[in-house]
């Protein structure tokens, strides 16, 4: 869109046209089918910006066209953080000991880690040290629409994290690989996997939006309210954070790039402390009243 402009030659108009065409697209750069978020818009635009800074600092340029202030972005939508609150998080665990091991490891570790969907299904054998207890966050698997084969990236910020396990999901770990190599016996040379840790039942890796069926159909079975998969991370940031845990701990246990991205959990956080206190002033100034009368 603008690699045909020269640098001198690119004006804050071809910067919004760049923007435009980008809220225009029906695809995504990777070809996966869909409009661009806003915030995915912002980010392509702050890389441009960030190019077009380095050629100003070096002097290939005498003002960078993409700080003007005419250059209009798309609003991000101000979301609700969907979690479960500790009282549901303890029924939704209650209500997981009956369900198969694959399934209930991957919502402990999704809680335990607040791991990405992307990033459980992602995960291999090798990224489980279980003489430290020490998990690696390295990749993201996904399969583009229409298509059959599953690949892998790096996770969403490129970089990878390490995450400390507690000893009662290093147990579980155990069990469940125990059960894996069983049925990898069973099945001989019709296993095609690669030392996945979330699997089909020939060994290839699950599918991306498995975890989102199972869970949707888990919460209905658990007469639980429905909430995306995406909220057991969330939840984790929150239970954290609620129980004193430091936000930059929390920050890197999540793979935010920035802070501010884990402020939001302490807003959700406070916002629940303040409907908790609401209720018990009703409660509270109810019975006063009523011992008055």
């Amino acid at each position: 869109m603008l690699g045909h402009f020269k640098l001198k030659d690119i004006k804050p108009i071809h910067i919004q046209r760049f923007v435009n065409a980008l809220e225009e697209r029906t695809t995504h750069l990777d070809g996966k089918e869909g409009k661009l978020t806003p915030s995915t818009i912002r980010r392509y635009y702050t890389m441009v910006q960030s190019v077009l800074h380095s050629a100003y600092k070096l002097g290939l340029i005498g003002t960078n066209p993409a700080d003007s202030d005419r250059i209009t972005l798309p609003k991000i939508a101000e979301q609700t953080t969907e979690i479960f609150t500790q009282e549901e998080t303890a029924v939704l665990l209650d209500k997981l000991e009956d369900e198969p091991l694959q399934f209930k490891l991957l919502i402990h570790l999704a809680l335990n880690t607040g791991c990405r969907r992307g990033e459980l299904v992602g995960l291999k054998w090798s990224d489980i040290n279980f003489n430290t207890g020490v998990l690696t966050v390295s990749r993201s698997n996904y399969k583009l629409t229409g298509e059959k084969e599953i690949k892998s990236k790096p996770t969403k910020t490129g970089k990878s994290r390490t995450i400390i396990l507690p000893p009662y999901m290093l147990k579980m770990l155990r069990l469940y690989r125990t059960e894996q190599m069983k049925a990898r016996l069973l099945i001989g040379d019709k296993w095609q996997g690669d030392e996945w840790v979330f699997i089909q039942a020939d060994g290839k890796p699950m599918y991306p939006t498995t975890p989102t069926l199972q869970f949707s159909r888990f919460l209905k079975r658990a007469g639980l309210e429905h909430r995306k998969f995406h909220a057991l991370r969330h939840t984790s940031a929150t239970l954290l954070l609620s129980n004193g845990t430091n936000i930059k701990n929390v920050a890197s246990r999540l793979g935010h790039a920035q802070l501010k991205t884990t402020n939001r959990y302490v807003h959700a956080v406070e916002e629940a402390d303040r409907q908790a206190a609401n209720t018990l002033e009703t409660i509270l100034n109810t019975n006063r009243k009523a011992n008055a009368g």
